[in-house]
């Protein structure tokens, strides 16, 4: 007689199980694997970017992995466009839980001097200005569906010292930092958390263009990381689910460093 027992298993659910995300920057690198990774822990998720055909590609790409995704162009410069996203995850999904401002620009790397005003400026109006447009938008989305939620925002280990290479990416990043400490003591009497992520050396579209700019920059970067090797998107994207789960639930007004431990 076969006295061994079986049992019923349930899997755990997901990370983000019944949680609606907004990612912005979603159509490539981190933003893409940000979607994909939180569409795959059971969020509802809308992706948003000025990419309008790599936006598509990576929702298609979740939903036949059996995700639910939707998209929209937002243009981080664009305050209507911000806000436009953002409502947008509301008449779809009825709800906002939850948001990853991983959106940026760049500027080829060199000393501050040689940056170009126009470039600064640009710099300011999609990493720093749409960064506070899309929180100052997501929390009211947050408050008015859900209640409590968390965001996340994408900053850069190149914000916590001195940045020779990328002196203004550095200074934008920074106050990103600021923004999010001071939303975290704002709004966290609510129920919302916000966070930032600080990765190093990522092996992103971003990353790329500044080695074609600096060559040798992803060597040094490298040489400086105990790890010994550039992160993959996905890996970075993990911290950003962790911190806009229930799990992260008594983590605010953090910046959090993924970055192999090149800042140790």
């Amino acid at each position: 007689m076969d006295n061994t027992s079986t049992m019923e298993t349930t899997a755990a659910p997901g990370l983000l199980a019944g949680k609606v995300a907004f990612v912005t920057g979603a159509g490539r690198g981190i933003g893409a694997a940000a979607a994909r990774l939180f569409a795959r822990e059971g969020a509802r998720v809308l992706l948003a970017a000025r990419t309008k055909a790599q936006l598509k590609a990576v929702t298609e790409e979740i939903r036949a992995a059996g995700g639910v995704a939707e998209h929209v162009v937002c243009d981080l410069a664009d305050a209507a466009s911000v806000r436009a996203a953002v409502d947008r995850a509301v008449e779809l999904y009825g709800r906002l839980d939850v948001a990853f401002n991983n959106g940026a620009t760049v500027t080829p790397p060199g000393p501050l001097e040689h940056v170009p005003e126009a470039d600064f400026d640009h710099l300011y109006a999609v990493n720093l200005k749409g960064s506070w447009l899309a929180m100052a938008a997501e929390v009211a989305a947050i408050r008015a569906t859900a209640g409590t939620g968390a965001i996340v925002n994408n900053s850069s280990v190149g914000s916590l010292r001195g940045n020779p290479e990328l002196p203004a990416y550095g200074a934008m990043k920074r106050a990103v930092n600021s923004l999010t400490e001071s939303a975290a003591v704002t709004y966290g009497p609510e129920g919302i958390r916000v966070n930032a992520i600080a990765p190093g050396s990522t092996l992103t579209e971003m990353i790329r263009t500044w080695e074609a700019d600096s060559p040798g920059l992803l060597d040094r970067l490298t040489a400086r990381t105990p790890l010994g090797r550039a992160a993959d998107p996905e890996e970075v994207a993990e911290a950003a689910a962790w911190l806009l789960s229930d799990r992260a639930s008594y983590v605010t007004g953090t910046v959090l460093r993924v970055d192999g431990g090149a800042w140790a």
